[in-house]
């Protein structure tokens, strides 16, 4: 049997993901605090199992009671092959230093880097004490590695991800596990529109994502989840540890 663990699937990318797995006839463990009925009924319809886990990532005792559920459901005597996909994230805070919230960045952290590197740390474990193949994508961002004004946190996080990925898959080198971050770009997500309604005070470059809207420039989730996919069906031309942009995989 095969798990697909996708974190943040109630929407958006993470769904958009979850879809395609099920679609695969592969299992699918849906972490969210929301559920969603179109991918339960998908995955009803293909005659696989489909598992939500209400859960916030930002809440340690929810995040541990989890794993712990995560751990029952796809890592067993039946299981060959799990993939999990840490793609749940926050952008907020925007805003600059000196201006942050502080309970803000610790939820930002708490979300985009302890629980992907806790989700990790579990499935590696019980994955390597059942000899069960893994394949670990994190979602990361062309942020990780640019410097923009009222992105310090998110820009933090996401590099953070980055080198804990490069990490992994050079203490995983001899086990076997697929390991690699995704870039998807610029998607029309909740997310973006977050972004558009910053301030030019707190984002000074949100006018440009204000028109990459307005002219149609935005990738929908579920073409970028389509290019996400394309790239595991060889896994053997994966570079472990490698951060693979959506920009160098697709033909404009």
């Amino acid at each position: 049997m095969q798990y697909a663990i996708v974190t943040g699937a109630s929407r958006g990318l993470g769904e958009a993901i979850a879809r395609q797995y099920i679609l695969q006839n592969i299992n699918v463990i849906a972490v969210s605090r929301r559920g969603n009925q179109k991918l339960e009924s998908l995955a009803k319809e293909q005659g696989r199992e489909f598992h939500h886990i209400s859960c916030d990532l930002s809440d340690m005792d929810d995040l541990n009671e989890g794993l712990h559920r995560i751990s029952e459901i796809a890592f067993h005597e039946d299981t060959h092959y799990v993939y999990l996909v840490n793609n749940a994230g926050v952008i907020e805070p925007i805003d600059t230093v000196g201006d942050l919230e502080p309970e803000t960045v610790q939820k930002h952290m708490q979300v985009n880097v302890t629980a992907p590197i806790l989700m990790i740390n579990r499935c590696i474990k019980e994955a390597n004490d059942r000899d069960i193949d893994l394949g670990i994508i994190n979602i990361t961002s062309g942020a990780a590695e640019k410097t923009i004004h009222g992105w310090s946190t998110y820009s933090s996080s996401k590099a953070a991800i980055n080198r804990f990925t490069e990490t992994l898959a050079l203490e995983q080198e001899e086990k076997g596990h697929t390991i690699f971050a995704y870039s998807p770009g610029v998607m029309d997500t909740d997310m973006q529109g977050e972004i558009r309604s910053s301030s030019e005070d707190s984002f000074a470059n949100v006018d440009k994502f204000r028109k990459l809207k307005e002219e149609g420039e935005l990738r929908s989730p579920d073409e970028v989840a389509s290019v996400l996919m394309n790239l595991l069906r060889e896994p053997k031309k994966i570079e472990n540890g490698k951060v693979y942009k959506l920009y160098d995989l697709v033909e404009d």
